[in-house]
């Protein structure tokens, strides 16, 4: 068994507020340690770069029709902005697994090369919860240099929260923790 290594980020915001709402995604320089199948909403040209970027699976029409007869061996789906009109037929089906594509999360973009090489490697998507605490998936147990390659994660997370924190009259991050799954 090879555990997962969560980090663990508590922050001084009141989430209740949209306005100290704390999400994003960063991309973790040495990937999660899982394998991602990756399925992108596309049609034409756009498709044909998905699958060479390395998408398990690329269609329009086809695979929405694919996704409605029950498959959903996949763990992210991407879409170009031109396709969201057939997408939306899904939302009942993707939503409820939290797979739908979403600008926020950058899961719809017209550059579908640069996504589906981010998700590839390790792209994890953060959000603070009600206790405004961050909790990220930032490797397995079995990574060589365990300890440094947690220090690079939080520090991804860190800097990306250091983005976020000119929002902020108080300082954002407050304490960190890991933690073993």
């Amino acid at each position: 068994f090879d555990a997962s290594i969560e980090a663990h980020l508590r922050l001084g915001v009141d989430p209740r507020h949209a306005d100290q709402m704390v999400r994003g995604t960063v991309v973790l320089p040495h990937g999660t340690g899982k394998v991602v199948r990756v399925v992108v909403f596309a049609t034409g040209e756009k498709a044909q770069e998905a699958l060479r970027a390395g998408a398990d699976e690329a269609g329009g029409d086809d695979l929405v029709k694919k996704i409605e007869a029950g498959w959903l061996e996949f763990d992210v789906a991407l879409a170009t902005p031109d396709t969201m009109g057939l997408v939306g037929k899904l939302g009942k089906i993707l939503g409820r697994r939290g797979l739908m594509p979403n600008p926020k999360a950058g899961t719809i973009t017209f550059d579908i090369d640069r996504a589906v090489k981010e998700v590839k490697a390790g792209r994890v998507e953060f959000k603070a919860d009600k206790a405004g605490i961050v909790h990220v998936a930032v490797g397995k147990g079995s990574f060589e240099a365990a300890a440094d390659f947690l220090n690079l994660a939080q520090s991804s997370v860190s800097k990306r929260l250091g983005e976020l924190e000119q929002h902020f009259s108080a300082p954002l991050l407050r304490k960190t923790g890991r933690r073993s799954t």
